[in-house]
């Protein structure tokens, strides 16, 4: 299996080369320490009851999702066997009962699954990013999300924005796979997710090879992490991981940040078109189509339009914001004809 980059840096400071669009942007690597110094961090050291005394300081009476699992779930996301639904319910909860039922089920055998999935920070905890910086080099602001439970694992999955996992409180093991894994995961369905990105049907702790056999190769080329608290994961924008979460007190902050203006469409939108107008073309047909998408997406470059005069280029000249909410009313309005 091969090894995570561990990148050397002072404490508080992402290293500009990942943030930008440089080689060492698109590969993983651990940060060690980066956040060791965050009083979060450092209340977490203490014990998970100090860590959720912080915590509480800041919440001023916000509500957030929770998701909640038996104990003979092994508190691993999965879907249902009859994939109508998952093994989870959802719960609209005070982030103080939030805490309340992790420090209640600390020292419980077989604790209930109590897990707090990606919350704005700012939303929930107002104040609590002053005490806890983060010098990120990024077009638009990050969003900063926190995630809070005890021993659960989220299946594989990928994210567009890049993405900084930021270790709080207890230890996580991280795998990750590069994007072109896709085809060797068994992802689940694009359109029941449990929280909107399709998920990966192995459990990477113990997957099951024979109903899974393509898996193998993932498995040989995977990354495995294991962060302590205060400890930092760069993940590249679509790299596959899962995640696990090893003690019955777990935090994680993250930053997500895109390398693309916040007013452009993900590209997911034009995976579903594609699936809907593309993939069931005649061979000879959808291979032509793919001519074109090559050359005008996946391998333009200046030379794809220099044959036109600028102010003739249209779709194919540099698309702003106007340019782009042009497109966007255009392909509205033929897909609601």
């Amino acid at each position: 299996m091969p090894a995570t980059r561990e990148l050397p840096c002072p404490p508080g400071q992402v290293p500009a080369t990942l943030t930008g669009s440089g080689p060492d942007s698109e590969q993983p690597c651990v940060l060690r320490g980066l956040v060791s110094h965050w009083p979060l961090v450092q209340a977490a050291r203490r014990g998970p009851h100090e860590a959720a005394a912080l915590l509480r300081r800041h919440w001023q009476g916000a509500t957030v999702g929770v998701y909640q699992m038996a104990p003979e779930t092994g508190g691993r996301i999965a879907y249902t066997p009859d994939f109508q639904g998952f093994n989870f319910s959802r719960a609209l909860l005070p982030f103080g009962a939030v805490l309340d039922q992790l420090i209640a089920a600390l020292d419980a055998p077989a604790p209930s699954t109590v897990y707090m999935g990606s919350t704005t920070v700012e939303t929930c905890l107002p104040g609590l990013l002053a005490d806890h910086p983060l010098a990120i080099e990024a077009e638009e602001p990050p969003l900063v999300s926190l995630w809070l439970g005890n021993r659960v694992t989220v299946p594989a999955h990928q994210d567009w924005p890049a993405n900084i996992a930021c270790c709080v409180s207890g230890r996580r093991r991280f795998t990750l796979y590069p994007p072109d894994a896709v085809g060797e995961l068994y992802i689940g369905p694009l359109d029941l997710t449990p929280a909107g990105q399709p998920i990966s049907l192995v459990d990477a702790a113990a997957p099951d090879l024979q109903r899974f056999p393509r898996y193998a190769a993932a498995q040989a080329r995977a990354q495995e992490v294991t962060l302590e608290a205060g400890d930092a994961l760069y993940i590249p924008s679509q790299w596959w991981h899962q995640v696990q979460a090893l003690d019955p007190f777990s935090g994680l902050i993250n930053y997500w940040w895109r390398r693309t203006p916040a007013w452009q469409d993900s590209p997911m939108n034009a995976l579903w078109l594609a699936l809907a107008t593309v993939r069931d073309l005649p061979p000879a047909e959808r291979a032509a189509w793919r001519a074109l998408f090559d050359h005008y997406v996946f391998e333009a470059d200046d030379q794809t339009a220099a044959h036109l005069p600028p102010h003739a280029r249209g779709l194919l000249g540099a698309l702003d914001e106007t340019a782009h909410r042009r497109l966007r009313a255009l392909l509205l309005n033929k897909l609601n004809r």
